[in-house]
């Protein structure tokens, strides 16, 4: 059982490689999932294809379990970026609907390039704010800048670098506290701010 309350409503998880973080997110839902976390967003799953030299991109809704695929086939010459943005809204939409009941934690596999734009997942991370659920992103190095600009004092950053390979030291380590509030259910508390458990 967890009672560490984190600083801030957002916890960000920064890191430059790739083939670490994705690893350890998963490790992080399964984690927090056998702990009985109630959780939303969106995680990203890569699949391969035979003769592609790129993966293709599925995001997976945690709260219901559907998937969704976000890479645009456009053929292995193609240049830039993959993603089929109406399907990355659409999958938005079904998390933000998450939210009305009240998870424990949101959960956004990546601040990316259309993030950083304006675009993308930035309206579900606002979403989850107001309703007062916090949330839990990897941003790559390469968008810090777009990130900080985006949440400024609401994210403290861990440096992947810095961080165990193990899921539950790393949730102690970033701070997210799960605190028992009865014999089942349990809540996150924070900034100080707790949601009593239904």
């Amino acid at each position: 059982m967890y009672s560490m309350t984190p600083p801030s409503p957002i916890m960000a998880i920064v890191y430059d490689d790739g083939l670490r973080i994705a690893p350890l997110m998963d490790r992080i839902v399964t984690h927090l999932r056998a702990e009985g976390c109630q959780l939303a967003g969106l995680r990203q799953i890569d699949v391969s294809r035979p003769g592609q030299s790129r993966c293709d991109m599925i995001l997976e809704d945690l709260a219901s379990g559907a998937t969704v695929p976000i890479s645009e086939n456009r053929g292995e010459g193609a240049r830039g970026c993959r993603l089929d943005v109406d399907a990355l809204l659409k999958a938005m939409a079904r998390a933000r609907e998450a939210l009305d009941d009240q998870p424990d934690l949101l959960f956004v596999n990546k601040f990316g390039k259309t993030e950083c734009e304006g675009g993308g997942l930035r309206p579900l991370i606002v979403s989850a704010l107001e309703r007062e659920v916090p949330v839990l992103v990897a941003v790559p190095r390469g968008n810090i800048d777009g990130w900080r600009a985006f949440a400024g004092e609401l994210s403290v950053e861990h440096d992947l670098a810095d961080l165990p390979d193990d899921a539950a030291c790393v949730v102690d380590r970033i701070g997210f506290g799960i605190e028992r509030q009865d014999g089942e259910r349990r809540s996150y508390a924070v900034s100080g701010i707790e949601r009593p458990a239904a």
